[in-house]
């Protein structure tokens, strides 16, 4: 029988989380997962900026990984969305400032849209931490 790592979950208070059914970040064993994250502010705001909705998003999403024992540093992949290529300089900026000594693997691909008109960018991270000096979480 193969025992499996817990799964811890971390939630940012987004009302898709309950309506959808997910979690905005999942850790398994050394390994966290952030979902798809909107640049929505908490009173349901959006800047209409991309540079703005990209700092957002980051904002959000680092904060789940840390919430799960991770950083920045720890981030191995991103994927990036954006609805208008002309956009991709200014995020990818902000991409570039966030991660600027750790340049995970990354992807950004240009979408028709985003489940909210106002949003511009989306973001998802991959993070894997070092299990020798991560001492872990315990059982939820």
């Amino acid at each position: 029988m193969v025992t499996r790592a817990p799964r811890h979950r971390a939630a940012s208070g987004s009302p898709y989380e309950d309506r959808i059914g997910f979690s905005r970040a999942v850790r398994v064993g050394d390994r966290i997962h952030v979902s798809g994250t909107a640049p929505v502010w908490p009173d349901g705001s959006v800047d209409p900026d991309p540079a703005v909705q990209a700092r957002r998003c980051f904002e959000i999403a680092l904060a789940a990984l840390t919430d799960l024992g991770g950083t920045a540093a720890d981030v191995v992949r991103t994927r990036q969305y954006v609805v208008d290529a002309a956009e991709a300089d200014a995020v990818g900026g902000v991409h570039g400032e966030v991660f600027a000594d750790v340049r995970p693997a990354s992807t950004m691909v240009v979408v028709a849209a985003l489940l909210d008109p106002r949003w511009r960018y989306e973001v998802e991270l991959e993070a894997e931490l070092d299990p020798v000096l991560d001492p872990g979480l315990g059982p939820e």
